[in-house]
């Protein structure tokens, strides 16, 4: 939002420099991005009136020109502006003015004529941008000899304000002046506005059949306007010094009342609607040119203003070019909206637009202004186009209208809040000249939010408001006191971090991707997944939540693969998603995957790649963190997206908790991947459990041990003999460890031989043979007698 500050002191005027005004405004949280003078530098330029005017005797394209500067003389200029003529005012550089860009005038000859200044145009000036068409034609009661700059009101500046989404009340000089007179505590005096008298009887009716979206529509005829009139320089100016450029008479009052109030106007041809204006939705196959070329196919929730032949323009957004105002306009229906910001917000968007009344709507605009706004633009248009007044229509919904809202604020919470306790003539003070009202009530104040301030909801909205305007600066500085217990530290769970340090700690880098993958890819890995397809995705390969972190881990190394790294470690932690949004269970997961050379790359590296039992060896690691490795268990299992015969379910305490194998050959062919892989996933909550370290003493007798070398079928699990072992070898076995699986000469095919290390520790006494002995035969007698297995000799 830019303004001028001349116009903003109309309304309200404290004795501040512009950039204090500007600090001031920032400090209340309305940040100023720029504070700029409307016009550059330039000296020596009066208000000149052209006596007469002639042609060049020798250029077809020069007038020779007699102009009054108020000096008392009569002085002869050479001008090449077209527009030039007899009787015209108009600025008038003196021989030693300085224009901007340090240009000097100079007394000259052109042609053979003498020339003795120059008649400016508002380029020449700094006033437009690009190179004007020709002179800046002045107001016949500009006075003759008067500074041009003193004149115009040219020491000036615009302050240009940077305003957050919720302030959209402050889209407008009445609103600024509003926060301004707030801040310096004085009073804000605005135009006078007052009802046109109406002297024809003529309507337009107006439908409104969508009124959720659009609760008040309000529209007027004016008859006999005429639009070839030039706008007042004054409204130029101001539009101009709040970046609006002027048009025609008719849409600069509508830009011109929209800076003012805030309100969005729009001005129709009224020779080119036809029956009646209809708010509501577009239709199928329903096509609208807007007044910026643009050819648009409606959309059917897109909110249109349509008369008996079609679309006119989108609500709140913009108009359409055919039924605009043009040079030959005589009859305008004027219209102004409360349309709901919902309404316009995600339209404009969808469309790619962005215009100053789409940016205001969709930020709230004040439903009370619309019959308002209507009134001010009818008295300025027929005080700069002439034209008789119709009866204003109002069509509003109350059931639709923002419902009035009340708040309470007490007191002891905003003292809380702040740190110091404010008087309550303060309070109601500072919210009433907000435009609030105020009772109070016993605890505190109970506070009517007003029309424009759809940001004020709940207590904490007050309390921003009186911190902002009373000064975040005089807020005192305390640190906060509160009563802080010490937490207690679950020593049984590690962090995740501990978990992500120790893939890092195992060559694994850790990959962060979207919860949204393909349907696709998905589908491929898990046919039987179910997980929430999106509304609105990203894009069509990001449509479903994932049901796995595979599709992430997948596509993270095919970018990688195409970028020439061949020896990929990735992990992530993550939530998946299972089951339909009225069933859906969220799970955090942490999965791995690892492909290429089991080594980096060196002269004493193995060139072998990484399979199953290495990545295996990995996620053990990440068991024994947590001391309770003997929780775990891996069991052959199936897994659609992973190989039939090197994949394993991960098991913890007997439940599922993820699965590990070598990806699919079927989907690595699909995928068309050239390299193995292996991937892994389990559960987070399973992870981070572990058991709490105790203390036992040591012994101080010899340890014991005792090697066995077991026959067993090559199918059987290790696992299962290991744990088999485990519960018959008495509670002095300190450890079982399996140091060799042989198969080939000697060992029967269908078979392996175990090669175990049984060792065993009292902690009181020395172990005995016999002891020993009737251990070891009831391990081999059980593992028989379950298993088959016979040892080996």
């Amino acid at each position: 939002m830019k303004f001028s500050e001349q116009w903003l002191r109309e309304w309200v005027s404290p004795q501040l420099t512009p950039q204090e005004l500007a600090d001031q405004v920032t400090m209340a949280g309305l940040e100023v991005d720029a504070v700029e003078p409307v016009a550059e530098s330039f000296s020596g330029v009066v208000v000149g009136h052209v006596r007469r005017k002639v042609q060049h005797p020798d250029a077809d394209k020069l007038s020779v020109c007699e102009v009054d500067d108020g000096s008392g003389e009569v002085v002869q200029v050479v001008c090449g502006a077209p527009n030039v003529a007899e009787g015209q005012k108009v600025p008038f550089a003196r021989v030693g003015a300085v224009l901007p860009g340090d240009f000097k005038i100079k007394r000259a000859k052109l042609r053979g004529q003498e020339s003795r200044g120059m008649i400016c145009s508002a380029s020449e000036l700094g006033l437009e941008e690009g190179t004007s068409a020709g002179i800046l034609e002045l107001p016949a009661t500009a006075p003759v000899g008067e500074d041009f700059r003193a004149w115009m009101g040219l020491e000036d500046t615009t302050i240009e304000v940077d305003l957050t989404p919720n302030r959209g009340d402050c889209l407008s000089l009445k609103g600024l002046a509003r926060e301004v007179g707030v801040l310096n505590r004085l009073a804000v005096q605005g135009p006078a506005i007052e009802p046109q008298s109406v002297t024809h009887e003529t309507r337009f009716e107006i439908n409104v059949s969508d009124p959720e979206r659009c609760p008040r529509y309000v529209g007027r005829v004016i008859k006999g306007v005429d639009v070839t009139v030039e706008t007042p320089l004054w409204m130029v100016e101001r539009l101009r010094r709040s970046g609006i450029r002027s048009i025609d008479p008719v849409v600069d009052v509508t830009n011109y009342v929209m800076l003012e109030l805030g309100q969005p106007m729009h001005a129709f041809d009224l020779a080119n609607l036809s029956q009646g204006i209809e708010v509501r939705l577009a239709r199928a196959g329903e096509r609208l040119t807007l007044l910026d070329g643009q050819d648009i196919a409606l959309r059917d929730s897109t909110l249109v203003i349509a008369d008996s032949r079609g679309p006119l323009a989108i609500a709140g957004i913009m108009g359409g070019e055919h039924s605009g105002v043009t040079a030959t306009t005589r009859d305008i229906f004027l219209e102004s909206a409360f349309f709901t910001p919902l309404a316009v917000a995600g339209q404009a968007r969808a469309y790619g637009l962005h215009t100053d009344a789409s940016h205001r709507f969709e930020r709230g605009v004040d439903p009370a202004l619309t019959a308002v706004a209507v009134e001010r633009a009818t008295a300025l248009l027929r005080e700069i186009t002439g034209g008789e007044a119709g009866p204003i229509l109002d069509v509003t919904s109350q059931a639709h209208m923002p419902a009035p809202r009340q708040v309470t604020l007490r007191s002891a919470r905003l003292e809380q809040a702040l740190g110091m306790p404010f008087e309550s003539s303060l309070v109601v003070d500072i919210l009433e000249r907000l435009g609030m009202a105020v009772t109070t009530a016993p605890e505190g104040w109970t506070v009517d939010a007003p029309s424009w301030r759809f940001d004020i909801s709940i207590e904490e909205d007050l309390i921003e408001e009186l911190a902002r305007i009373h000064g975040y600066n005089r807020l005192p500085v305390r640190r906060p006191s509160a009563r802080l217990a010490l937490r207690a530290d679950d020593e049984r769970r590690q962090p995740q971090a501990r978990l992500r340090g120790q893939m890092v700690a195992r060559g694994y880098q850790e990959a962060i991707s979207y919860s949204f993958v393909s349907p696709e890819l998905q589908r491929l890995l898990m046919p039987d997944a179910v997980s929430p397809r999106l509304a609105n995705p990203i894009s069509s390969d990001m449509a479903v939540m994932r049901a796995s972190l595979f599709p992430g881990l997948i596509k993270a190394l095919e970018h990688n693969l195409n970028r020439q790294q061949s020896r990929v470690r990735l992990f992530e932690t993550g939530l998946v998603f299972n089951g339909e949004l009225d069933s859906l269970t969220q799970t955090g997961m942490l999965g791995g995957l690892a492909c290429g050379p089991r080594e980096p790359e060196g002269w004493a590296g193995s060139r072998e790649s990484v399979d199953f039992y290495d990545v295996k060896g990995d996620l053990e690691t990440l068991f024994a963190l947590g001391g309770n490795a003997d929780a775990w268990r891996f069991e052959p299992g199936r897994h659609s997206a992973l190989h039939p015969g090197q994949t394993a379910r991960v098991l913890h305490d007997g439940e599922e908790a993820g699965w590990i194998g070598t990806l699919h050959p079927a989907v690595r062919a699909e995928l068309g991947l050239k390299v193995d892989a292996v991937l892994f996933e389990v559960r987070l909550d399973y992870l981070v459990q572990g058991k709490l370290p105790a203390f036992s003493a040591l012994s101080r007798y010899p340890e014991v041990r005792r090697d066995l070398a077991l026959l067993v079928d090559d199918s059987l699990p290790v696992q299962h003999l290991l744990d088999s072992i485990r519960s018959h070898a008495g509670e002095w076995l300190t450890e079982l460890r399996l140091f060799d699986v042989y198969r080939g000469k000697g060992v029967e095919e269908g078979d392996k031989s175990l090669a175990l290390g049984l060792t065993w520790q009292h902690p009181s006494r020395t172990l005995n043979d016999d002891e020993i002995n009737q251990l070891v035969d009831a391990i081999v007698t059980e593992s028989g007698q379950r298993f088959g297995a016979r040892l080996r000799s």
